[in-house]
């Protein structure tokens, strides 16, 4: 089978910003593309563009790029194959075998959870209610009625009147992103979104076509409001894509002011905001609940909700949701038909059960995560306490300040001692944030507290100047 091709505007893309340093273009070329083949932005197998075609799109010598092939070559990033041109690797592991199993390494690449307790008997619920479903045909294009009903009534608990009708049920988050997308943006729609922000929604939003505008997300300062404000009313975009409450990966959230503000904003220029609230419900400290986004609009659906089930409960339970105007709703439905014709009924009834007696659900979430972030702060004073980790009073995740530039050296150490990370370029949009990685606090204390010791052992060598990338992948398996 031919690999998969890697074309010329989409590594244009995701190689973004590059540095371009004189006399060492090719290495920082070379860098970049290193990184987007360990966080699987270029999938181990995939062909890469030749170098002809990568110089003309770059305005690059072919010297240039040839250098930066040749010394991935010698990484073991690339392999030369006859009539299939440059093939990304992942050095130690050819790309035909599969990934690690399970076990095998910690994998903190990913923010997931483990199911929470009572999934297995919401399921066996669910099961006893299926019955009288096998008489229909199963197809809810919106969702099943009493889910619908539900997450409404949860959404009204929450200070945001919602009624059945405004909910649309995806299968997950994710195609509810992709959803939206393809619905509310056009080919050469510009779309705001946040630097650092969440890399799928960036893919889900690029693949509808949408041309992306980044605007500054602090952990420290926050959003940049201002700056928002600014890029709206110099380019009039379409959408914009944010996650207000324990954004991923910087844990912050937003302030009451700062809600109204970008709500306020994107009334008056006529745009669409889709807020990602999948980890709204995870607060860490007892902290109260801050007003939905969505209640400061005065439109209906100028704010578009999306939540997940995929945080609180279970990746595995593929269910998410738009909580939007019903005549949105509508244009949803019409646009999902193209591609699925519903959300699995069984998941849906499984998380049904599930809603019936939440707050035990979320109890359960809240202490493993606060456990985890208390374990994470606790390594990092310990063993790298020039590192910084963000305030984190929420969600799935910290977004560490490290005290080089060296995120993608960290992440290629890392690797080869059994840790899988996110460096911080994977979040951004011009290569940016290479002080900094994302660590899930999704994993147990004891997985936390070995990812820590792991990654101060790779700064010993990344700091030394060795080159990390040189082990094998598995190289010391735990």
């Amino acid at each position: 089978m031919a690999p998969w091709r890697v074309g010329k505007t989409h590594l244009l893309e995701l190689l973004g910003g590059w540095e371009q340093t004189d006399g060492t273009a090719y290495a920082a070329l070379a860098a970049r593309i290193r990184l987007l083949i360990i966080d699987g932005r270029i999938t181990p197998g995939a062909r890469l563009p030749s170098e002809r075609d990568l110089a003309a799109s770059l305005a690059l010598s072919r010297t240039t790029v040839n250098a930066a092939y040749t010394m991935l070559r010698s990484e073991g990033y690339l392999q030369s194959r006859q009539g299939s041109g440059s093939v990304a690797q992942i050095p130690g592991r050819p790309p035909e075998l599969p990934l690690p199993r399970p076990g095998d390494i910690i994998d903190l690449s990913r923010a997931t959870c483990t199911a929470a307790p009572g999934t297995h008997a919401a399921a066996v619920r669910a099961l006893d209610r299926l019955p009288p479903r096998l008489t229909t045909d199963g197809y809810e294009l919106a969702g099943l009625p009493e889910l619908r009903v539900k997450l409404a009534e949860r959404y009204s608990r929450q200070g945001l009147p919602t009624n059945p009708e405004e909910i649309f049920v995806t299968s997950g988050s994710q195609s509810a992103i992709s959803l939206v997308a393809r619905t509310f943006v056009a080919p050469g729609d510009r779309v705001v979104v946040e630097s650092p922000g969440y890399p799928h929604a960036f893919s889900a939003l690029r693949a509808a076509g949408a041309r992306l505008l980044p605007f500054r997300m602090d952990a420290s300062a926050g959003w940049d409001v201002d700056g928002f404000d600014l890029a709206v009313r110099r380019s009039v975009p379409t959408l914009a894509f944010l996650m207000p409450d324990f954004h991923n990966p910087t844990s912050r959230s937003m302030t009451i002011d700062e809600r109204r503000r970008v709500v306020a904003t994107a009334e008056a220029h006529g745009m669409v905001v889709v807020s990602d609230e999948a980890t709204a419900e995870l607060a860490l400290d007892g902290q109260d609940a801050l007003p939905p986004i969505a209640s400061f609009a005065h439109r209906p659906g100028s704010v578009i909700v999306i939540g997940s089930a995929s945080k609180t409960v279970w990746g595995g339970l593929r269910v998410g949701w738009v909580r939007t105007s019903v005549e949105n709703v509508d244009r949803l439905i019409a646009a999902r038909m193209a591609n699925d014709l519903g959300a699995a009924v069984i998941d849906q009834l499984v998380y049904s059960e599930m809603l019936t007696d939440f707050e035990p659900v979320l109890e359960f979430r809240r202490d493993a995560l606060r456990a985890s972030r208390d374990a994470l702060q606790s390594a990092l004073s310990t063993l790298l306490p020039s590192w910084t980790m963000s305030p984190t009073r929420g969600g799935i995740a910290s977004w560490v300040k490290l005290d080089e530039p060296v995120s993608s050296a960290m992440t290629i150490a890392a690797r080869a001692r059994g840790l899988l990370i996110g460096a911080g370029p994977w979040f951004g949009l011009d290569g940016e944030f290479e002080q900094f990685i994302r660590v899930p606090i999704t994993v147990g204390t004891e997985a936390i507290e070995r990812a820590v010791e792991i990654l101060a052992d790779a700064e010993d060598d990344v700091h030394l100047g060795s080159h990390a990338g040189t082990y094998p992948v598995g190289a010391r398996r735990l």
